[in-house]
């Protein structure tokens, strides 16, 4: 029973039935979404701990302007922050307002977001899975209540969702097809978890480089884990350190790039003659370290642009599935440009 010093809000029945704070909603405005069981347990429950809607907030919530709702893994990151304004841009073209919410790398972070954003009824959701994500059924929920939702970068559902992704394994096969041409044979990879469809993207043009040079790849040297810079960083150590060491990295993004980077300064090794290193990362990080980063560089703020495009698309009425490809651009600086020939 509620305390009576506390008034009962969605989130206590959604948390007493084990069910969202949308699917609350929805049963007790009698939606025929949600089943007649589920509707008259919501009910039930409502009238024992005596909900009582809050009118002032159902009045902010009629009011209010169109909201698009946007989770990203790590808004600190120029990536993300820049993906956010492309899309708050489209946005605001056609009267939106966007909310974000940070998933810290982490499915429960995101799946609190995304309750949230269904609570407060936004038109839609555009969203990049956090690292830990296994589970999309509170994605396919979202789809179930006919929420749209777009997904970038890292995607899942693709068959049933939109998504914009960026050509990552094109860009890897020529990133390490350029180390190749500058002298490298032992190309070690630093990647994320392999569940996630941009790893495996990013890892497979990297092995078809390899492949197609007819150079033997040796899996003790492709270093796939946490998407964090302290991991990144003893990865990259512990390939330093062997006798057969890497004479080049590919590192999968900016977090990984610049633990490699700092590893390889560490161990006083010289970049690039004795350990190339391009990234996966941003122009405005990569002019400005010493040496300058060899880097693939994302269009993040069209790739923003182009996720709220079709986000705004689906809220119209377009029931298309749309897999748009935003591609990247190789920028070779001094991490990588030596001359040296094998």
């Amino acid at each position: 029973m509620a305390s009576s010093k506390h008034r009962t809000s969605l989130k206590d029945l959604a948390q007493q039935l084990g069910v969202s704070i949308a699917t609350v909603s929805r049963a007790l405005h009698g939606s025929p979404e949600i089943g007649a069981d589920m509707r008259a347990k919501v009910r039930e429950l409502a009238k024992k701990l005596n909900y009582r809607p809050n009118p002032f907030a159902q009045s902010l919530r009629r009011e209010a302007p169109k909201i698009i709702g946007v989770v990203v893994p790590n808004l600190v990151t120029h990536y993300y922050s820049a993906v956010l304004d492309g899309i708050e841009e489209r946005a605001l073209k056609d009267g939106y307002s966007v909310i974000s919410a940070n998933s810290h790398e982490n499915s429960v972070d995101e799946e609190r977001a995304i309750d949230t954003f269904l609570g407060l009824h936004v038109e839609g959701i555009i969203a990049c899975l956090a690292q830990d994500t296994t589970d999309y059924s509170h994605y396919e929920e979202i789809g179930n209540l006919g929420t749209s939702l777009v997904f970038f970068g890292r995607t899942c559902l693709t068959d049933r969702f939109s998504s914009v992704t960026a050509n990552g394994d094109e860009a890897a096969q020529q990133a390490t097809q350029h180390l190749i041409d500058t002298g490298s044979r032992r190309i070690a990879f630093i990647g994320g978890p392999n569940h996630l469809d941009m790893v495996r993207r990013r890892k497979h043009g990297y092995l078809e480089a390899l492949r197609e040079n007819r150079i033997p790849i040796d899996r003790s040297i492709v270093a796939c884990d946490r998407i964090d810079y302290d991991v990144a960083l003893q990865a990259t150590r512990k390939l330093l350190e062997r006798d057969d060491r890497p004479d080049a990295i590919l590192a999968f993004n900016d977090i990984i790039t610049f633990a490699a980077f700092t590893a390889i300064k560490e161990a006083h090794l010289r970049i690039p003659d004795d350990v190339a290193l391009i990234g996966f990362t941003d122009d405005v990080h990569a002019r400005y370290v010493t040496p300058r980063m060899s880097a693939i560089e994302d269009q993040s703020r069209l790739m923003g642009e182009t996720a709220c495009e079709l986000l705004l698309r689906s809220i119209g009425g377009d029931t298309r599935v749309y897999r748009e490809i935003v591609p990247q651009q190789l920028v070779i600086r001094e991490t990588s440009a030596r001359n040296k020939q094998n």
